[in-house]
Parts: C-alpha cells; structure tokens; sequence
C-alpha cells in the first residue's frame, strides 16, 4: 500500500516515475497492467481508419495521466498530467502540490469543484527557478470563454495556468501577470524532450527518442540484455538485416542462421511455441523426403500453398502449418519432423522466427540485376535453422494487440529499379501490392493467372483463446473467452466481431497479413 501511494517522480525530458519518454508502447502497457491497483483503468485511443500514422493515446482516468505515443513507431512522446487531485507528484522530493486529506473525490472526466494544482509562485520560486517568457493562448473565438492559457516552458517540463483575458498584456511580463490574481494554479503538466514547449511541439512525434524502447535497457542492468532492434531491411532470396541500436547490423539468411546464432545475436527467446495445428495442410503441394525440402517457386508467386504458409504467429488460432507435407506412408517421419519444429517467440524484438529444416530461397526480384551475391545451397537438411521470420504491426484494435512490441520493416529498394514509392510498415497494402505486381508482372503467363494468383484468402482471428486479445486493456486474458467475446461485441454496433477476419496475400518470398483498414498487420518473410 505504501508504494500505491508514494508520489510519482517528475523527471524533466525524461519521464514521469517509471514511465520513460522513448519507451514503447509494448513494454508501457506490460508495465501498466502489472499494477492494477494502481492503474486499474487502461483506455487506448487511435485512429481506425490509419492506425499506424496517427499517434496512439493511453489515458489513465483514476491516475489523471495521458500518455501520447506516435503511429509508426509506437514510441512514448509526451506525458500529460490533466487532474492533480488524482497524481501526486514531487520534484527532487518536493511535492507540486499538496491536496488536502479530505478532498472529495473526483469521478474520472469531471471537474473538481475547487482548482487544485501548482501555483505559480511555487513552481517559480521552489521547484524549477527563473525561466524565458512562455505563450499565450487566448480563449477560442465564438465560445464565449473568458480564460485563456499561459503555457510557462521549461527544458523538458510545461505547465499551464488559466488565466483571464481581459487582464493579458503583452506589455506587462509574464511574472507579474502570473502572480496576479488572474492567474489560477496550473491546470496540467507537459513532460516532453526539447528545450521549450514552443521548440518540441514542431516535431514532438517525428524527431528521434534519446532513451531506447525497452525500460530494460534504461536501467543500470542493461549490460545483460541484448540490444534493440530498429528496422528489418528486407531483400530477397531470404537475405534479412536487422539494424540494431548500438550494435552492428545482424546480417540472418534463412535456411542458413541456425538457432545458436539467433541467441547469440538476437538473445534467447521470451517463448518457444511448438506447432500442433495441421487444418490448412491441405493447400499445400511441396513435398519432403529425409533428405530435402522440394518447394517449387516456378510462375507462380504467391500461391495459397505459400500463403497459407505465412500466419506462423505462436496465437493458435488454426492456421499454424509446418513445411511438412502430410504423408500417411511415412507417419514416422512426419511426427518426428512436426516435434522438431517450433517458434522463437520475440515478443520485445516484434517477431516470430520459424526453425525447421532448409528449404529453396525464395526468388530474387525479377527486375533486379544480379550482383553476385545469390544464396548459396543451405546446410544439410539435418540440421534445424531459420526458414520464415514473421514480423509484427501490433496494430491498435487487431486482435492480438500488445502481444509484440511493433517491428519496424522496409523492403530494400536499391534492387528495384523505378520505384519511388516507400515499401515498408507503415505503407498502405494497397500501394505494397501495386507496385509488387508490377515487379513481378513478367512472372506470369497470363493476365488471368495474375488475377488468380492476387486472390486473398480469409483467416479469422476471433474464435480462437489468444492471450493475446486487446481485451487485456479492458481488464486481463486471464477472464473466460466468452467474456472477451461478449466486450469485444458490446464495442462494435453491429454486435460482431469487428476485427477477427483478415486476409493473407503472397508474393515470392512475401505473405501479407491485411486487415479491413489496408494496414499490413503481420509481414512474413520466406
């Protein structure tokens, strides 16, 4: 109880209490629900119609607090304290505000009958000390308001002050009109990274985080944790490279990096999922003996036996599909193959990596000239290594929201001639797909085998028990299935599922997980 009521510290630039500015969305929420009493109300705002280019927004009604993360990267911005009477705060043991004892309590979204918050003689002479002239804000025209707002800056921290209009003048200064009686306590707080308000707001959700995404790396025992990943460049013929925060690149090659070497670059994985869910076999057509995979690629990208090959996330949700064929001649084989198979579950890296035996390399783009760097034949069809690496959006409102930090990918266009156009996560599917059909359009015999080759095939996501449902914001996976079912349809006016059904497209080397909105929720590479 003690720590459920020991005041947040104020950390100008930086953070407020545990949350650090820079930190991602993933790893806020996972801290976030580890203290229910204290945050027991977690309500996420985005935008549906582009969630991935719209900031995110996490309030904390019980606690008073709003935290701003931006759409691409999904990486905390701004900090904002709108009710002191729910946040108790301090400054370098300080506290910016005394609420009384027997206050009464405010419910969420209300105004509290007195204004309760740092005045400004305390905050200028007590906690942070002389400082530039800061903005007026006066009241919007036509709403017959007759307060504005001060906004007072400092590096890294803003407040702002009511302040009644008719007694501003740009003559007077501010510490004159602030000590006046026209002036109230602060109403909120800004925590933010820049030298003023003024100067971070022109680029508060583009300009890049000092701190890193993971709160685990900010501490003194970062030493042990391996180092972030910042994008995944994508270039063909199962060629990945994963540009880390201070490390060198990772260079991985699928059906050549073995598991050793992803622990040893990446560290060992948050989970190993093994696969026991063979409903979508029958699309498959490839076909394995002990000795080597048979996958034929041909003129056909991206084949239902390639798409349906894609959805290798560890939720079980029924579409989990191994590169086994389905051989009643050889039950031996098949269970022994199936065992071995398994998932490498990086749920703070932002992906999956599928291990089972080497398979062909999927084809260089067509239009790409050759620069002596083809893929040579993988290890002996003995050995386990990495053959699919899927790569998480953890896109607000899909269905199994927060249960990956967001992973960051482009497809590398230095091979593509002509292209202009950015291929990479935050891009519509829409524009993906026209210019990937356009790089692979002499791979077709015909326009009629295009057609058929571009048809989508329709995945559910919401009848499985996936822990990692966006119900967890709205009270925990730990309740029944049935109940998650029941709020997911409250939320939605038709009273069903808005979010379960998706859609899988493929290109060589490529599957496409798209939801109704034309974002890219997972990328699986092959």
């Amino acid at each position: 109880m003690a720590e459920h009521n020991s005041p947040l510290q104020v950390y100008p630039g930086k953070g407020l209490g545990f949350l650090t500015l820079g930190a991602s969305l993933h790893d806020t929420l996972i801290r976030l629900k580890s203290q229910p009493l204290k945050y027991p109300t977690i309500d996420v705002s985005y935008s549906p119609a582009v969630p991935l280019l719209s900031p995110v927004a996490l309030t904390l009604p019980n606690n008073g607090v709003r935290l701003r993360f931006d759409g691409p990267d999904q990486r905390l911005r701004l900090i904002e304290v709108l009710d002191f009477t729910k946040a108790q705060l301090s400054y370098k043991n300080i506290d910016l505000v005394k609420v009384p004892e027997n206050a009464p309590s405010v419910a969420p979204g209300r105004t509290p009958p007195e204004a309760i918050g740092p005045a400004f003689r305390h905050v200028y002479h007590r906690l942070l000390g002389p400082t530039f002239p800061g903005e007026y804000v006066p009241p919007p025209a036509g709403e017959g308001s007759s307060e504005g707002t001060y906004i007072l800056s400092y590096p890294g921290i803003a407040f702002s002050f009511p302040f009644q209009d008719y007694a501003w003048s740009p003559k007077t200064d501010f510490v004159s009109l602030l000590s006046s009686s026209a002036a109230s306590p602060a109403k909120s707080l800004a925590i933010f990274n820049g030298s003023s308000w003024q100067e971070a707001r022109q680029n508060l959700f583009t300009r890049t985080p000092l701190n890193p995404r993971s709160l685990a790396l900010s501490g003194r025992g970062r030493e042990g944790n391996p180092d972030e990943i910042e994008l995944v460049k994508v270039f063909g013929q199962g060629r990945i490279e994963m540009t880390r925060r201070s490390s060198p690149p990772f260079r991985m090659i699928l059906s050549q990096t073995t598991p050793q070497d992803l622990v040893a670059e990446l560290g060992p994985p948050d989970a190993i999922y093994r696969k026991n869910d063979r409903r979508l076999s029958i699309h498959k057509t490839g076909t394995r003996d002990s000795k080597q995979q048979q996958t034929s690629y041909g003129n056909h990208p991206g084949r239902y036996d390639d798409l349906t090959d894609g959805d290798q996330s560890s939720t079980n949700t029924g579409t989990d599909d191994s590169d086994v064929s389905d051989d009643p001649a050889r039950p031996d084989q098949y269970e022994s193959d199936l065992s071995a198979e398994c998932f490498y579950n990086y749920f703070h890296h932002g992906f999956d990596v599928f291990i089972s035996y080497p398979t062909k390399s999927s084809p260089a783009f067509p239009i790409a000239e050759s620069n002596g760097n083809e893929i040579s034949p993988g290890h002996s069809s003995n050995r386990l290594v990495a053959t699919k690496l899927l790569l998480h959006g953890n896109v607000p409102g899909f269905y199994p929201f927060n249960r990956y930090r967001r992973s960051r990918w482009v497809i590398d266009q230095k091979q593509i001639p002509n292209c202009d156009t950015p291929l990479n996560s935050e891009s519509s599917f829409s524009e993906l797909s026209q210019n990937l059909r356009q790089i692979w359009k002499e791979s077709y015999a015909n326009e009629a085998e295009e057609k058929s080759s571009q048809r989508g095939m329709v995945l559910n996501r919401g009848w499985g028990d996936s822990p990692g449902s966006s119900c967890e914001l709205l009270g925990g996976w730990e309740e029944s299935a049935d109940s998650q079912r029941d709020t997911i349809r409250n939320s939605n006016s038709n009273g069903v599922l808005g979010f379960g059904n998706t859609e899988l497209f493929g290109f060589p080397g490529l599957v496409f997980e798209v939801l109704k909105n034309d974002a890219v929720s997972c990328l699986t590479v092959f």
